[in-house]
């Protein structure tokens, strides 16, 4: 027998069902907000994610499923999103003509993590991306998105939204010097990690796992401390925004991102509901990203949300059972299989969704796989019913049957449901 790949998973059954459901209120919620789907590969270039993502991440480091193609390409399954819509993006010239355009993506994404729960291999997420806004409104819009895709989906009392503001190549300089001052002051007690980040991006340590290095940052430098004045007046701007849609908001001041064309807005919404794993969606403005994978000058805010975790918060706060069929029509071989093909057309041509016995079987076992189906109504045509012309109708629910005519039993079933 086969097993899983470690770090990889099944979804099926009640899981799957919240799936479908989240799935679907995403891509309403999202055509609402005025975006548009991207359908991107799950397999780039390598070099995609190391300009995009950065050298010196963990994801690109450690986590990057990445070989040589047969003609010694170097390529990666994608570990994110947003690289890879940048590179569409400048690849296919979507910034002719010039205007904001807002995109969508969901679908798996790929890392090497060590498995534990709620961290898997192959992970799904949904993520947007905004370009051509380098307003506050942009950036209150789409943390506003956000939030408004936890409520539609019921979990929005289970989570927080972080914000914080990095900074830009203005004001960050100042604090860098403040920062990496204060690491080495207390350099032997970080991790291995840390003192190597260091020297390549101190802002990376602020957000280090370590126990003994989160305690070491409780004390660092704070960005809002440095902000230049239009950093600062960027910020209050998203602040005010978010209170006119009615987001609630935390600021975390240890908040980063820790690549240099990361700039002002970050934002994350968090959960104690998981256990370690709090971030269930996050993002930020990323202004420098679309020139460095070379395309022009264009600003981009953009999320990542984790559809795994989102529904293990949905599957603890609620019930969401599989509705099974709507009609489960038991006939028989030779009296009634035809007339019952043409029923179940009729029904699924109204969306009604129609069950039936393959093999047309003895009555006891039909009607045994009539209850195992869920199904609100069942339908008998035996001999008696297609000697009259009828079809007997039994409500699951009530228990109570009735006949009605053939060529009525559509529209019967369709005003019951």
């Amino acid at each position: 027998m086969f097993s899983r790949v470690k770090g990889f998973r099944d979804i099926y059954g009640e899981e799957a069902v919240y799936w479908e459901r989240i799935e679907r209120i995403f891509k309403e919620t999202f055509n609402t907000f005025n975006f548009r789907e991207f359908i991107l590969p799950v397999l780039e270039r390598a070099d995609v994610f190391h300009r995009g993502i950065g050298d010196t991440t963990d994801i690109v480091e450690k986590e990057m499923f990445a070989f040589k193609d047969r003609d010694d390409t170097m390529v990666a399954l994608r570990p994110e999103g947003t690289a890879s819509l940048v590179r569409a993006y400048v690849e296919n010239k979507l910034y002719n003509p010039p205007s904001v355009k807002k995109y969508y993506y969901i679908g798996p994404m790929f890392r090497r993590e060590r498995p534990q729960k709620g961290r898997f291999r192959q992970f799904y997420q949904a993520g947007v991306e905004v370009f051509g806004a380098d307003g506050a409104a942009a950036d209150a819009e789409v943390i506003y998105l956000l939030k408004t895709l936890a409520d539609k989906t019921g979990i929005g009392d289970m989570v927080t939204m972080e914000i914080n503001s990095i900074g830009c190549p203005e004001c960050r300089p100042a604090y860098y010097g403040k920062l990496v001052g204060y690491f080495e002051a207390h350099q032997e007690s970080l991790c291995e990690d840390c003192k190597r980040r260091l020297g390549k991006n101190p802002m990376r340590i602020l957000d280090c796992k370590v126990e003994t290095c989160q305690a070491i940052t409780k004390g660092a430098p704070v960005m809002l401390d440095y902000l230049c004045g239009e950093c600062e007046t960027h910020f209050s701007d998203v602040k005010k925004y978010l209170t006119a849609f009615g987001v609630e908001y935390n600021i975390n001041k240890m908040m980063v991102r820790g690549l240099d064309y990361y700039i002002r807005t970050a934002f994350e919404m968090v959960t104690n509901h998981l256990g370690s794993q709090n971030a269930v969606g996050g993002g930020g403005r990323y202004d420098g990203l679309i020139k460095l994978l070379g395309g022009p000058e264009v600003p981009g805010i953009g999320f990542a949300l984790g559809i795994d975790r989102l529904v293990a918060l949905a599957m603890q706060k609620d019930n969401v059972k599989d509705k099974g069929a709507d009609v489960f029509i038991i006939a028989f071989k030779d009296i009634s299989d035809i007339k019952c093909a043409e029923l179940v057309k009729n029904f699924r041509e109204r969306s009604i969704i129609a069950e039936i016995d393959y093999a047309f079987r003895a009555m006891k076992k039909q009607i045994k796989s009539a209850d195992s189906s869920g199904a609100r109504f069942t339908l008998i045509l035996g001999d008696d019913e297609m000697n009259r012309g009828e079809v007997s109708v039994k409500n699951m629910e009530t228990g109570e049957q009735t006949s009605v005519k053939l060529d009525a039993v559509a529209d019967y079933i369709q005003n019951k449901l």
